[in-house]
């Protein structure tokens, strides 16, 4: 199976997914957390719980899907592995997935969306680095965006309610948006968050859904290329380096026409 083909088989198992995890009212499926005395508890809309929860709903209907196509679905063998998915055809060809969520507010805009490490596996391709299989053994390495709004609710973490009392807890996220993307087709220029060494994506909801990234008209080998090169402050000072070549799209082609004149130099 090429990549192509895996993604367009995604992309439709994907589309099922807004109707799985919404009410008729289009809010969230999910109330709380139930005990054997049949006890409701309610939950936070804490990005790191919901986003879970959402994988665990989603990761046995990926299996079907896996299966129904003529391939496993492998989780990693250890917590942070990447990615998160690892799904391999007949033929031993592997494809990567990752769950990525955020929320989005009315302007459409998702409240931050990173993609991973440009460090660690990302640089070492052909070695196993917090990874079941190298990053280069990968024929495709795909986003499954799940994208939603949080509700206006009020604060009901103290009280405990039973299973008959379902339809009285507000969810507390609603409106689903769900995508699948190659990671390259929707980075930015950006780091995730502060001075960490994350992928940042992009952040306009129509650009996320159609792949229009910082990259997508450049191609997966400049998005390497610019990744694979980059440093922030710190680990620039450690290299060496003195101050980072470069921290956005601009920047990184102005070192790149310093290191053509260089190599020109260089020929003559």
């Amino acid at each position: 199976m090429d990549k192509q083909t895996f993604q367009d088989l995604l992309t439709k198992e994907v589309e099922s997914y807004k109707s799985l995890l919404e009410t008729k009212d289009n809010d969230w499926i999910v109330k709380g957390f139930i005990d054997v005395s049949k006890n409701v508890y309610t939950i936070t809309n804490d990005t790191k719980v919901v986003s879970k929860i959402i994988e665990i709903i989603l990761i046995p209907h990926l299996d079907a899907f896996a299966r129904c196509n003529g391939m496993t679905m492998e989780l990693p063998s250890k917590q942070n592995y990447y990615p998160d998915l690892t799904f391999k055809d007949a033929d031993g060809n592997l494809f990567a997935v990752d769950f990525k969520s955020s929320y989005y507010g009315d302007d459409r805009k998702v409240n931050g969306l990173t993609l991973g490490s440009y460090w660690g596996y990302f640089r070492n391709r052909d070695v196993k680095k917090s990874t079941d299989y190298p990053y280069n053994d990968y024929k495709c390495h795909l986003v499954i965006g799940m994208l939603y709004r949080q509700s206006v609710t009020d604060k009901n973490e103290k009280d405990i309610y039973s299973v008959d009392e379902l339809d009285i807890i507000k969810s507390v996220i609603k409106q689903f948006i769900f995508f699948v993307q190659p990671k390259w087709k929707i980075a930015s220029d950006k780091t995730g968050s502060g001075n960490t060494r994350n992928l940042g994506g992009i952040d306009d909801i129509d650009d996320l859904v159609a792949g229009n990234g910082t990259f997508s008209d450049l191609g997966e080998d400049v998005f390497d290329d610019y990744w694979m090169n980059f440093f922030n402050t710190a680990d620039a000072k450690k290299a060496g380096i003195g101050k980072p070549r470069y921290n956005n799209l601009e920047t990184y082609k102005a070192y790149l026409d310093k290191q053509q004149k260089i190599r020109k130099k260089l020929k003559n």
